[in-house]
């Protein structure tokens, strides 16, 4: 491990001011940022418990559609009703394209969007941070945490933060304008960085009420099986592939609620979870980790029920390539980097990677979490292990 990231490491993980800043906070102040459909879902949860939100995007186009539409509409399950936009005379989400208004006086920011966003957040955020803040990747996918704070580092920044890595949000939606028609999503895990700050999450389940504590950002990380059943969903599919959906006569039409993510989801795809999950809980083993979800319980997390309450919308082509996107990079790159330093081999999330590549027309890798690109640069995974639990428990 470089000097200058376990210096940072050590600083970092060894402060204790925002324990006590923290646990005379219930989190009140919320800042969302970003402009996109998971970003309004969360301001508006988080207006519907109460706080003040403020909802910050540097792009005009999507403050402006959001005002234009007069607010936010959540539709069929959790907190059903209509969220202002930037009201004076009534509770309302505050829009700006200003970060240092959105961050001020926030004590939790929400880091929204694809990887490659929360990546740009964190890189700008380092200098206005203070002290006892606490900061949200929803979801964070593996090692979103770790590259948290590596920017941070790279920033300059000095605030004693506590970093969250939550693998999902607390409901599925289809967005439809500034509609957003909610269903019910399952229990991810969640854990602070640094480790043992536990009222940071019963504060936050407040807004996340799925979210179950994980003993380490490491065991939140390996229990990230969001790529693991959405990559085989979305590309293993044509006639080769039966998918899981419930048959229909010929010439009739799939009823709406059995049109599902999980429908997509038949026995070969089954048994390609399997195997990828397989690969998971092996290196994790090398890391320390084995209590890690069935891969039963990872389907039923991220790929909802086949139907009705709990169903989980199929995308449109946009939003699955957004996925794979993601999904390769903040997932199946950082297994994969991890296994390497461990000396166990992947090949099947390898040909996972290199299927997305082929499908998105671009390689997606090297745009991915590894160790050695957040800092951690380890020979073995003895060493590697080591250093992310120092890390993690903050007693370095």
């Amino acid at each position: 491990m470089s000097g200058g990231f376990e210096d940072f490491a050590t600083a970092f993980s060894a402060r204790q001011v925002s324990v006590a800043s923290i646990q005379a906070t219930s989190l009140d102040r919320v800042t969302v940022l970003g402009g996109g459909s998971d970003a309004r879902l969360i301001a508006a949860v988080c207006l519907s418990e109460g706080a003040e939100v403020k909802l910050f995007s540097a792009y005009g186009k999507e403050l402006e559609a959001l005002r234009q539409g007069g607010g936010i509409a959540l539709r069929g399950v959790g907190p059903v009703g209509s969220y202002q936009i930037d009201h004076d005379s009534a509770p309302s989400i505050k829009t700006t394209a200003e970060l240092d208004d959105a961050v001020s006086n926030a004590d939790v920011i929400f880091l929204t969007g694809p990887v490659h966003k929360q990546r740009t957040y964190a890189m700008v955020l380092a200098d206005h941070l203070s002290d006892g803040q606490v900061l949200v990747l929803a979801p964070g996918r593996s090692m979103g945490a770790l590259e948290t704070i590596h920017y941070l580092r790279v920033g300059g920044a000095t605030a004693d933060v506590t970093i969250v890595e939550a693998q999902g949000l607390p409901y599925w939606f289809e967005a439809v304008g500034n509609t957003l028609h909610l269903t019910e999503a399952g229990p991810v895990a969640a854990a602070t960085l640094p480790a043992g700050r536990g009222q940071v999450l019963d504060a936050l389940s407040r807004f996340l009420p799925n979210i179950q504590p994980a003993i380490s950002i490491l065991q939140s990380g390996f229990s990230d099986g969001s790529a693991l059943v959405e990559v085989p969903a979305l590309i293993m599919g044509g006639p080769a592939m039966e998918d899981g959906a419930i048959p229909v006569p010929m010439g009739a039409k799939p009823l709406p609620e059995n049109q599902t993510f999980r429908a997509l989801i038949g026995p070969e795809q089954a048994s390609v979870i399997a195997t990828l999950a397989e690969e998971r809980r092996e290196v994790a083993k090398r890391f320390g980790i084995r209590d890690l979800p069935t891969t039963e319980a990872w389907i039923d997390c991220r790929a909802g029920a086949l139907k009705g309450v709990g169903g989980r919308p199929v995308p449109d082509k946009a939003e699955a390539k957004a996925l794979l996107r993601c999904g390769v990079a903040g997932s199946l790159v950082p297994l994969v980097s991890a296994a390497r330093i461990a000396g166990v081999k992947t090949p099947v999330t390898d040909a996972m990677i290199a299927l997305v590549s082929s499908v998105l027309g671009a390689d997606i890798a090297p745009t991915g979490r590894r160790l050695e690109s957040i800092g951690v640069d380890a020979k073995d995974a003895d060493e590697a292990r080591q250093i992310l639990d120092s890390l993690s428990r903050g007693s370095r």
